[in-house]
Formats: structure tokens, sequence, C-alpha cells
């Protein structure tokens, strides 16, 4: 045997010069922990712990510096040798490297954030979380909005001041949610300033039997009262207890949030116009806040307000573009421990219902019925894509890919759910009836829908006319002669897509639309040549 030119420890292991050297570095760095002046075998024996060797060495199947203990044998009482017990020299706790908290965290998350679509549960909470009674904890994209309603509120609380207020516009823009959020922020704000925080009463109209029991409801509300006195009507016994006289400092106000105002129109607009005038009588304390779809409820049926001296502050509010309903869609999804929708099925999304309608309502119902369909696949056992053509599906401007698809995409909502959802909510047989129309008879209903969206609901046969004629101006479309105009509008009548009525003259005849403006600008927005005037 040729000598090996490795050093040799205590027990006859050899070791190498690079060896050596990291096991001299070790030790030293050992020593320099304990530097107060003990041994770091005198420190080892108060702790309980055998007086070892330390070897550290390079493990090359493990590919790492690792080290092992080898214990000193003991002699015993004989005289011969023992070994020491299993475990007794064992490494401290305090020289273990311990485990990364990192990696701990990283097992933790790859744990709950494993999505199965097959699990009732998680299904549920998908749901839930896109449901509208899941009110969410902030209110974005309506922060100029907040802020100027609130503003509203605190000035009439700080300074005991009445006020009223009119809140309008589309379906599904957030108009109740902020008002909700509003009435607790108005609360909150009263405390922190040391005042007294007001009475809110929330109505809603559409459980009304008649308008005239909005009255009852606020006073049910106020007093704890279901029924009036004999004496008095509602609308007397309301006014009393709003115009109360009270010293200021005990003075304190109260919040009328009315919902849905414009089921109260009637054919005198007698409630609409009391409700409104509360606010302005002698010592009352009443801030009223009413919110409506309809944009000119106030100039169209109530145009006395200005005369009455009570006419409401107004704010519009404006229907959600695409990349605020992509915000509030990932606000909800947040809380939810995984990725569920692919970003692409949630981008068909919010541009196909804000170039409808910009409902925010409406998107979380074709959310939930996507999450429905990849259930229903799933259960079912059908993974492949169906081959949906966006022509037929009222969904154009993308190809789905005939790729295969992994496990991950199986188990999510993919762009093809979204677009069966969205053909369903949006599908029906006005839709169907618009996108067979001849391409004038469409220009009609283009020019009919952005002629009322800018001005009032009706308009007489010569004006539709010359929205029809601007059209075709600016789209370079040869326009027709004014009897075949008037053809087409009886066709489109008799089709129930506008309402004609009567007159000696045909251009004076009151036209409006009989469809919703949301259905004309589904079927027609996935035709290039509409694309860009219905925006």
């Amino acid at each position: 045997m040729p000598k090996s030119n490795y050093a040799k420890t205590e027990i006859g292991v050899e070791k190498s010069p690079s060896n050596v050297r990291r096991s001299l570095q070790m030790q030293v760095s050992e020593n320099a922990v304990h530097s107060n002046g003990h041994k770091r075998e005198e420190v080892q024996a108060e702790k309980g712990y055998c007086n070892d060797t330390k070897n550290y060495m390079y493990d090359e199947s493990l590919g790492k510096q690792g080290h092992s203990t080898v214990c000193h044998q003991q002699p015993n009482g004989n005289g011969n040798t023992r070994t020491p017990k299993k475990g007794a020299c064992r490494e401290p706790d305090a020289l273990r490297t311990p485990k990364s908290p990192r990696k701990k965290a990283n097992n933790l998350s790859n744990q709950i954030q494993k999505w199965n679509p097959k699990d009732s549960s998680q299904i549920l909470a998908v749901k839930a979380a896109l449901h509208l009674s899941a009110v969410p904890t902030t209110v974005i994209c309506r922060e100029e909005e907040l802020k100027k309603v609130l503003e509203f509120c605190k000035m009439c609380i700080e300074k005991k001041k009445v006020g009223s207020m009119y809140v309008c516009g589309c379906p599904g823009t957030g108009k109740s949610l902020l008002l909700e959020k509003v009435k607790f922020l108005s609360i909150e704000w009263a405390k922190e300033v040391g005042m007294p925080p007001p009475t809110s009463v929330v109505v809603n109209c559409t459980s009304l039997t008649n308008t005239s029991d909005i009255f009852s409801k606020i006073l049910e509300q106020c007093q704890g009262k279901k029924k009036c006195s004999v004496n008095s009507s509602p609308f007397q016994e309301l006014k009393s207890f709003l115009c109360e006289k009270k010293q200021s400092s005990a003075k304190k106000m109260t919040l009328l949030i009315i919902d849905e105002m414009d089921y109260l129109i009637s054919k005198d607009q007698a409630v609409l116009y009391d409700l409104f005038r509360l606010p302005t009588f002698p010592n009352s304390h009443c801030m009223l806040i009413g919110i409506s779809n309809a944009i000119d409820l106030t100039d169209r049926f109530l145009p006395k307000l200005q005369s009455l001296n009570c006419k409401p502050l107004v704010m519009t509010f404006r229907a959600y573009s695409k990349d605020q309903i992509l915000k509030i869609l990932q606000q909800r999804l947040m809380g939810l421990p995984c990725q569920i929708f692919q970003p692409e099925a949630l981008e068909l999304c919010a541009r196909k219902v804000a170039a409808a309608s910009g409902d925010m309502r409406k998107v979380l119902h074709v959310c939930r019925g996507a999450v429905e369909m990849l259930e229903a696949e799933l259960t079912s056992g059908i993974h492949e894509l169906d081959n949906i053509s966006y022509e037929k599906s009222m969904t154009n401007g993308l190809n789905l890919p005939p790729e295969r698809l992994t496990k991950q995409e199986i188990n999510r909502v993919r762009i093809d759910h979204m677009a069966r959802a969205l053909a369903k909510t949006f599908r029906s047989a006005v839709v169907d009836t618009i996108q067979s129309l001849p391409r004038h008879q469409q220009i009609v209903l283009c020019s009919a829908v952005k002629f009322f969206r800018r001005r009032k609901k009706d308009a007489t046969l010569g004006e539709l006319n010359a929205a029809y004629l601007d059209f075709c101006k600016t789209t370079s479309m040869y326009p027709l002669t004014g009897p075949e105009f008037s053809s087409m509008c009886r066709v489109l009548s008799d089709q129930a897509l506008l309402n004609l009525g009567q007159s000696r003259e045909d251009r004076l005849r009151r036209v409006t639309l009989r469809v919703d403006e949301g259905d004309v600008n589904f079927a027609l927005q996935g035709i290039r040549f509409f694309r860009n005037c219905l925006q």
C-alpha cells in the first residue's frame, strides 16, 4: 500500500489538505463565538453535551458542505471502551441551522392556493364573492362622487343647514352602494368631531304599494310608529316631526335616502314635490338625497322645483368603463386564495358589458354564469374547447385557438365559458331581429339610440330624420329619401322596435324606442361599421 499524503484524524479518518483547511476555518469561527475565555469543550460540558470532535467535510453525493459529529469512545469501569448512547452526541439546538421561514410560508401558500373546482365549498366561495349581496369594504372607481356627496352631508351636519341632492345614472353604476357608504361615513365623522350623529332613514320605493305610503315608511323608521293619528295625514305628521323646534346644540339632523325615486312618479307629482319641500320648511333638520335611474327626472317631471326654491343638487353617475369593471372584479376576487378566471376571460366580459350598458350587476351575473358552466363541464367530464363562432355568440373580436388544454386551464374559467355566459345573458329575440335588419334600418336604430341618449326620450319623425342624415354624412353613406325613411320607420314599428304616434303629417309623428338601448348596442357592436358610432 502506498503511503497516503493525507493527514489522519484522531480516529484514523483521512482528510485531504482542503478538508483540513476547511476544518480549521470552521473551528476558528466556532472559537470566535465563544470568545469569553471559556473553551468550547467546557461550554459543551456545562450544557450536558459530550466531548466530540467536529469534522466538517464536503459531501460530494449531496453537493454541499455538511458536518458529521464523531464521539470519542469513553472507557467504562472494567477498562473497556463503551460507545455513547444513541442521541447522546446530538448537536445542540442552538448550533443547528433552522428551517427558513420563507420556505415554510411558500409551502403553506402552495397548500392554500390549490384550487379544486370540484370542491363545492370553493365553488360556493367564488359565487358568494360575485354576488350582489357581497358588499365591498371600499368603494372604488367612484372616489370623486363619494367625496362630493360626503362633503354635502358634512356641510349640512356642521352648519345645521338643510339641503337636497338628486343622484342619478344608469342601472348598476354604484349609486345605492355609494349612499350606504356615505351614511356610515357621515355618522363616523360626526362622532369624531364631537357632533350629534344624524338619524339615517333609507327607504326603497320598490317596496311601496302606493306612492303616498312613502311618508308612513319614513315615520315608521323615525318614530317606530306603524300607524299615524287619525286627525293628521302622514305627510303632516312627518313635517311636524322634522320641523320640531330644538336648541341649536341639541339639534340632530335627519338624513333621508330615498332609493328608486322614479317609482313615485304620478300624474300630478304631488308626492315628489312634497318630498323635495321637506328641507325648505322653517326649522327643518332634514337632508334629502334621492336616487333614481332617470337622468331628467327633476327637469322633465318636476319643472316647478325652481320656482318653489327647492331645486336639488344633481349628481350624475356615468356607466362603468372597461378598465373600471376590471378593477372592481379584481377587488372582489382578491379575497379568494387562488386565480379562478383567465385574465382574457375577465377582459372579454368587461369589454362586452361596458360596450352594451356598463352595468356592474350584469357583469357579476355573467361571471357567476361562467363559473356555473365550468362546474357543469367538470361534472360531466367534458374538457374540450367548444367551437364557438363569435359571430353567432355575439362576442366578435377574438378567435379561440384550437390548442390542447393543460390541467390548470381545465380547472379555470376560460374564455369559452365567458363567451357562452355572455351570449346567454344578452341573447334574445330582439338582438336576433336587429342583427337581421338591412343596413339602413340598423342606421335608423343607431341614430335613435344616439339621439335619445343625449336628449329627451321621444322625438318627432322629422328630428329623427335629421339625426339619420347626420349619421349618414359622418359615415359617408348615401341616405334614403324622406318617403323611404318614413317607410323604414313604419317597418321598424311593425317589428316592435320603434313606437310611432299619430299625426296628420309624417314628420310630426312622435317616435320612441320600444327596445332597450343595451340590446341595440350589443347587437350592433360586433359590426365594424357601428363600432365607433356607438361610443
